[in-house]
């Protein structure tokens, strides 16, 4: 992946989702393009439903999400090329036996100039992104022997292994220790896609280029992400008071 990468642009149109009639998302009308987004919002609020429209693990009842004129419902395989989801609980991620075999598997149908990597190619890359995360030396370990931010790790190591232009990250703090959750905010700062994270971690997200705020079903806010968290919190407190 090259150190500067062109976002996608992920657009909803008029888009509602609603569960058990309950409105969970109400006519949403957005374009994201920004390189670090974050959508928070209270439990309940709709952001892993907005989130996980983007690469097609959810279906508006009404409207489009597109991504690169994309829709994730028909177009789903290339849709998730670009756009990597990494889970709160990166267990629910883990598909194969070794934590080797975990991030090879990502690699299962990647082509280069038209051709299937090679074993050899597969190892080297393989190799490659275990040291950069700090797992070479678990390689051969199961995946559930991980601790909670190994697994963190191993999830965001699959994802990106694939060569995503996005990658999404729902709740990713919710199960770190504050050491794990650094080690984290790290990571993400290097990264040069695109990255879309559903939070209720302000801290985390506090520098972001953008910000969205759902609530009700609704964006109540949106801009620069200090602004927009330091609204919510605001909101929150006067709601606490009434």
């Amino acid at each position: 992946m090259n150190s500067s990468v062109t976002a996608p642009v992920i657009q909803f149109n008029h888009v509602t989702v609603a569960f058990d009639e309950r409105t969970i998302l109400n006519d949403i009308s957005v374009t994201l393009s920004e390189r670090r987004i974050a959508i928070i919002g209270a439990n309940g609020s709709g952001k892993s439903t907005f989130v996980r429209m983007i690469n097609g693990l959810g279906t508006p009842d009404n409207g489009t999400v597109t991504v690169n004129g994309l829709n994730p419902q028909t177009d789903g395989r290339e849709v998730r090329k670009k756009v990597g989801f990494v889970f709160s609980d990166a267990e629910n991620q883990i598909l194969m036996p070794t934590v080797y075999e975990d991030i090879e598997f990502s690699l299962r149908n990647m082509r280069v100039d038209g051709k299937r990597l090679s074993r050899r190619e597969k190892n080297d890359r393989v190799m490659a992104m275990l040291s950069r995360f700090g797992l070479d030396k678990r390689a051969q370990a199961s995946p559930y022997r991980l601790s909670g931010g190994e697994k963190q790790m191993l999830a965001l190591a699959a994802v990106l292994i694939a060569q995503p232009l996005t990658i999404i990250a729902d709740e990713p703090t919710t199960l770190l220790d504050l050491s794990n959750r650094l080690k984290l905010g790290r990571l993400f700062d290097s990264l040069p896609q695109q990255l879309i994270v559903a939070t209720h971690d302000l801290d985390f997200v506090s520098d972001y280029d953008r910000a969205l705020w759902i609530d009700g079903g609704r964006i109540r806010a949106d801009g620069s992400a200090n602004k927009v968290c330091e609204t919510y919190e605001e909101a929150m407190r006067a709601r606490d008071q009434a």
